[in-house]
């Protein structure tokens, strides 16, 4: 086993890359980027299906340390973000310290040694005083175990794995599912697909998108005019962030966004009967709100069906529903979204006492602030449970935990410490403020959503700002930490 690492990340997206980015700029020079796949990006390079973008204006969606002023778009579509995040991390030197295609299949904290030893799907060992788990809550495509799947003759793939070989010019297309993915996807196939069906469980509540190209004088002048690209950047925040209001207090305020979306939807779908179908079943917000203004247009195309009874099973030529009537595929898409609250599976993460992460989990993820875990010492997350937004930007979230987790790594290397663990009492207080407040939020109010665990507790969102999010991880509170000294220290 070679010499510990400072610290050791997995992931390459977002939160791996810019807190790399942070700690190479703090002096850390020893890190390892783990990555299972052959390039970075997290999500961003795993979405690559048709009309895959952001839904977080591209002013908010880079780092404040690395402003962009060139986006193409008001809304940056996956490459040019995919583009944005490799372009950092080769101007901040990170790529060398990525090992591409090296899966961590388990991790084990030594309590004497103050060491993590991470192994590898390769058959290496790592070691590193600090852990940091940067896998995101989308990056485990979920495909629904429907019988009949592997009988089916044609091709099939999920959303998050397009399969950019299989022709559907022509060809008769079934999507499953209508969430984010799904809104985005539809509009361009059906403009491909000989006929397009799309199954719908549950409808999603799809407001106007304002988006449009940026024009060559206005990246200019963000690009050239002192404080403008910040200022625009500010309004913005603004803007969506006094959007919390409706999610997490005053949840009649989303009465707001059923009339932006009523508007929407009769604006676009003249058939009333259509427009019952497209009715959700539960309130605004309690699910994702979705963005888009070519989704219901699509529906209405000549070549395209929606269909709203259950499905009952996958047959060797298409998709049977509970009615009795088989739809004829050639290309079945899983539109069906992620398994969200796992945070660190499949992975195996033991920390202290043999303590195993998924077990302790198993009734909800926990972690204080959303990153770090009573018994496991000298670990983090990026993105973890309660972290998660509804109306803001998550980078401005991994920003704020980027400080958060340099000043735990900066107190280890300034006091000498073999490693630092978050109390369990100072934990379980957040775990109890976190379902308190959530209960009072739209997340809490009658749906099932990917923000729940199969019991039906909501562990993955934020129930406040974000700037309130900042404030409270500002600086670690030593007075949260149990510290062991390093031997000698």
């Amino acid at each position: 086993m070679s010499a510990p690492h400072d610290v050791v990340i997995i992931g390459s997206g977002f939160g791996g890359i810019g807190l790399a980015i942070r700690l190479v700029q703090e002096g850390f020079g020893d890190i390892a980027v783990l990555e299972k796949a052959d390039d970075l990006g997290g999500t961003w390079r795993d979405n690559t299906y048709p009309g895959a973008a952001c839904d977080i204006p591209s002013l908010l969606y880079s780092f404040s340390f690395e402003p962009k002023t060139d986006w193409s778009r008001r809304f940056p579509p996956q490459a040019e973000i995919l583009d944005y995040l490799r372009a950092c991390a080769r101007k901040h030197g990170i790529m060398p310290l990525i090992r591409f295609g090296t899966e961590v299949t388990e991790a084990r904290f030594d309590e004497d040694a103050g060491l993590w030893h991470i192994d590898t799907g390769r058959g290496d060992t790592l070691s590193a005083r600090v852990l940091v788990s940067a896998c995101g809550q989308l990056n485990r495509p979920v495909v629904p175990p429907i019988p009949g799947q592997d009988a089916f003759t044609g091709t099939s793939f999920h959303s998050a794995r397009w399969d950019h070989d299989a022709e559907l010019d022509g060809r008769r297309v079934a999507i499953i599912g209508t969430g984010a993915s799904a809104v985005q996807i539809v509009p361009e196939v059906a403009r491909r697909a000989g006929h397009l069906t799309v199954f719908q469980r549950s409808a999603p509540y799809v407001i106007d998108k304002p988006d449009r190209p940026y024009r060559a004088w206005e990246r200019a002048l963000l690009r050239t005019v002192p404080g403008l690209y910040a200022l625009g950047r500010a309004r913005v925040y603004a803007v969506y962030e006094a959007r919390a209001l409706g999610f997490i207090r005053y949840p009649a305020m989303m009465k707001l966004i059923v009339r932006r979306w009523r508007t929407h939807m009769h604006r676009q779908i003249p058939d009333p009967g259509l427009r019952r179908r497209l009715v959700p079943d539960y309130p605004a917000g309690c699910k994702r709100i979705l963005i888009s203004d070519d989704y219901y247009p699509a529906l209405t195309r000549p070549n395209v069906d929606l269909v709203t009874e259950r499905i009952e099973r996958i047959t060797p030529d298409g998709v049977r529903t509970a009615d009795g009537r088989e739809h004829p595929a050639d290309v079945i898409v899983y539109a069906t979204g992620f398994a969200t609250s796992g945070f660190v599976a499949p992975m195996k993460i033991t920390g202290r006492d043999g303590r195993e992460l998924n077990e302790e989990w198993r009734e909800g993820a926990l972690a204080h602030l959303g990153m770090t875990v009573h018994g496991f010492p000298n670990f983090f997350l990026l993105y973890g449970p309660y972290t998660n937004l509804g109306h803001n930007s998550i980078i401005y979230m991994l920003e704020s935990q980027f400080r958060y987790v340099l000043g735990c790594v900066r107190r280890l290397r300034e006091e000498n410490l073999a490693w630092l663990e978050v109390r369990s009492d100072v934990q379980d207080a957040f775990g109890r403020e976190m379902d308190a407040r959530l209960r009072a939020t739209v997340w809490d109010s009658g749906c099932t959503s990917w923000y729940m665990t199969e019991n039906g507790k909501v562990v993955n969102n934020w129930p406040g700002f974000t700037f309130a999010y900042r404030r409270a991880t500002r600086r670690p509170d030593p007075a949260h930490f149990h510290a062991r000294r390093a031997a000698g220290g």
